[in-house]
């Protein structure tokens, strides 16, 4: 799948439907190769506009803050 990815990334003009067949092969259902390319898609959509507003990464404090937290209350 991180091979298809960087591809499609990378290259997407190239992309055939021959490039799926190895991700059928190894048992990857089309629902999840979709999915999978969504997750992609949007990381791309996030990057820029992190790069464009010049988002601010928090030190390595406020990421085992934030952990902590995630821990406790979960994502809701």
């Amino acid at each position: 799948m991180l091979g298809f990815l960087e591809k499609l990334t990378r290259d997407p003009a190239s992309v055939t439907s021959a490039d799926v067949v190895p991700l059928r092969e190894a048992g990857l259902t089309d629902n999840a190769i979709e999915d999978a390319i969504h997750v992609s898609a949007l990381f791309h959509v996030y990057t820029r506009l992190a790069d464009t507003f010049e988002f601010d990464i928090p030190p390595a404090e406020g990421f085992a803050q934030g952990a902590v937290m995630l821990l406790k209350r979960g994502y809701s």
